[in-house]
């Protein structure tokens, strides 16, 4: 039997509460206001440019990676 840790409570403890953003179902609509603001700060703190046009998924994949560069995701 395959388990899918996105739904498989013994895989994933936390439930449905965290999922891969390539599986949102509304991960290609835009980002919203907070995440684009938590990216807007990230990237400054980073020195990267902000791209308000990335979708939800691609805001936080984004988010992700800029929290591990400026330490605010430990």
């Amino acid at each position: 039997m395959t388990t899918k840790p996105d739904t498989d409570p013994k895989a994933n403890p936390t439930g449905n509460a965290v999922k891969d953003p390539d599986h949102w179902t509304t991960g290609g609509e835009p980002m919203t206001g907070a995440q684009a603001s938590y990216l807007q700060t990230l990237s400054e703190e980073a020195g990267k440019e902000f791209d308000p046009e990335l979708s939800k998924a691609e805001a936080s994949k984004e988010i992700d990676a800029l929290q591990g560069e400026t330490g605010r995701g430990e």
